[in-house]
């Protein structure tokens, strides 16, 4: 291609808007432009690299047996109201009328539709099993859209839906696409770990997300260098850090704190080690009738509440926290010196792994500029319910006994869910088995961000001259720079010449013909990031040799003109190579 016959806009300058560099270098390289709050054009170069991860994504789903097809991106409301998420779904659930003011969505993910249709085109064990998979638009309408593409409304995904006549088909299906996603994400050039994840919204009985390793990266992933395991936070196994109870050696006793509302603080002023401090959190769960009920979470002052592992408690999936009166009505004390003695009745006790272990600590007195010491379970208060509750830290004990864990940060590009049967139960989505008996079919859903990808793989790969792109994504794998190609024939037809022998070899390259200085035209194309470059001049045609340079090189290399054609096909089987 030539650069005249498409469409460049880079700019010197990221928008003030840009908070993250892939944001900033997406802008700057003239891959997108904002036209609302998260909501972006994708312009050629941007789409082009788009493409080019839907057909990685495309074969390997092929490949894996999953079946194409489309679904419409505006779905009707009954369909969400047999499985009760057009309750569930909240504000991020766009929701719209038509001129008969039925209600529709903007879809955010397809799994009623698929249901739907697979209840009405599938009546027998022998159509099972079976894998729908598309490529479309989604939207959920963010709070806060930030970071560019990283969370906008709109975006594109890859979603996939398996459905079995049994578990251990769905688990079949399931490893199935967990293998696909890694071939998919090694063949772009991604440094990237599968973790176990929470289900969230989308629901089910197991699911594993895919992380792109970024320092930038929103989530928080803890993982086992010397094993595989690999956990989101939120679903981390925290176990406990003390291996069984001490026996009681202190007498427990209420002693002033002034001033002193949080546990570090409690902890400098007593001189005590943090570790023997129990933080008390109170929350309230609303009844259909009556007061509210209240639980007590328990954690070590030096740990952090796991909110998920938090709404896991029995009864605490639509937890908040307490109110003042309510806090006052179970500890008859202000915030910052709760603790789990004396408590009213009503008042569950749940306690951290950790926490369950501990002897002589430290909590709330109840009691406004208070705190007990000493304080033992069963001797000075009932036993708990005991759960895992916290946050992993780095340095906790891997769950697989392979060592300390680590924690680093990562960017979810694709997540894969074990559904199950709840969304065919919900939609009475059965089949016949082989007695002629109803099944409900048995589901699994399978994600890629595939925008998102674009900016993951630039906050992995840039440095401060612009994008470093995969070759597999990159939007062209070869760019020619001739110097003077408006104003040397000798230049001209030598670039002309190798961008046809490229392109007829197969090679994705692109040639700058624009006429552009040479520090302008290197500038553009290593802020676009293309990974290999070859510059044409009249100087180095006098030596009949051109300059090849890949985008991480630190030197050029100068390369006889009757190999350069060689040379560049080589370099770019050898970076395709790499990610096989």
């Amino acid at each position: 291609m030539k650069a005249s016959h498409t469409f460049l806009a880079t700019l010197k300058e990221a928008p003030s808007d840009a908070e993250v560099i892939s944001h900033k270098l997406m802008v700057r390289a003239g891959l997108i432009r904002k036209l609302s709050a998260g909501i972006y054009n994708y312009l050629p170069l941007g789409l082009k690299s788009i493409r080019k991860v839907e057909n990685i994504i495309r074969e390997e789903m092929n490949r894996a047996g999953a079946i194409e097809l489309l679904m419409p991106m505006i779905q009707p409301a009954e369909l969400w109201q047999e499985t009760g998420r057009w309750e569930k779904m909240g504000p991020e659930l766009l929701r719209i009328k038509d001129r008969h003011d039925r209600d529709f969505l903007i879809q955010p993910t397809s799994e009623e539709v698929v249901t739907d249709l697979a209840r009405n085109e599938i009546k027998s064990y022998k159509q099972l099993p079976v894998n729908f998979y598309q490529i479309q638009t989604k939207f959920r309408d963010e709070r806060r859209p930030r970071f560019g593409i990283m969370r906008g409304r709109e975006f594109s995904m890859k979603d996939a839906y398996s459905f079995d006549r049994d578990t251990e088909g769905l688990k079949h299906s399931y490893q199935n696409m967990f293998d696909a996603y890694t071939r998919i994400f090694r063949r772009m050039g991604l440094q990237f770990r599968a973790v176990t994840a929470d289900n969230g919204a989308i629901g089910g009985s197991g699911s594993q997300e895919f992380h792109v390793i970024a320092d930038t990266g929103e989530d928080a992933i803890v993982y086992c260098p010397n094993s595989d395991y690999a956990a989101n936070l939120e679903a981390a196994q925290s176990l406990a850090l003390i291996a069984s109870r001490a026996v009681a050696s202190q007498v427990m006793q209420s002693v002033a704190t002034p001033n002193q509302t949080n546990c570090v603080d409690v902890a400098k002023f007593l001189h005590l080690p943090l570790e023997n401090t129990v933080k008390s959190l109170l929350f309230a769960v609303d009844q259909a009738e009556g007061p509210a009920k209240l639980l007590m979470l328990l954690v070590r002052g030096d740990h952090d509440l796991n909110e998920v592992k938090a709404s896991k408690v029995p009864g605490m999936a639509e937890s908040r926290f307490a109110t003042e009166a309510e806090i006052k009505q179970a500890c008859n004390a202000p915030a910052g010196y709760l603790g789990p003695v004396g408590l009213s009745a009503n008042v569950t006790l749940v306690a951290d792994l950790t926490v369950a272990n501990m002897s002589d600590f430290i909590c709330g007195a109840n009691e406004a500029g208070h705190h007990l010491t000493g304080v033992n379970w069963g001797r000075d208060l009932p036993e708990p319910l005991v759960m895992d509750l916290r946050n992993a830290v780095v340095g906790d004990p891997s769950p697989d006994g392979k060592g300390p864990v680590n924690i680093c940060r990562g960017i979810e590009v694709g997540h894969v869910f074990q559904l199950g049967t709840s969304y065919s139960e919900a939609m009475g989505c059965t089949y016949l088995d082989q007695e002629g008996k109803s099944q409900a079919m048995v589901m699994g859903c399978y994600g890629i961000g595939v925008t998102r990808l674009l900016g993951a793989a630039i906050e992995q790969g840039h440095d401060e001259r612009g994008i470093i792109w995969p070759i597999s994504m990159a939007p062209f794998e070869v760019v020619i720079c001739p110097m003077n190609y408006d104003k040397s024939e000798s230049v001209k037809n030598a670039a002309d010449q190798l961008h046809d022998e490229l392109v007829a070899a197969g090679v994705d390259v692109v040639l700058d013909d624009r006429g552009e200085r040479p520090g302008a035209m290197f500038a553009d194309w290593e802020l676009i990031g293309v990974p290999f470059r070859v510059v044409i001049g009249d100087r180095g045609l006098a030596d009949a040799q051109v300059e090849f340079k890949g985008r991480t090189d630190l030197e050029s290399q100068y390369i006889p003109l009757t190999q350069i054609k060689e040379k560049v096909i080589t370099e770019v089987q050898a970076a395709k190579q790499l990610m096989a």
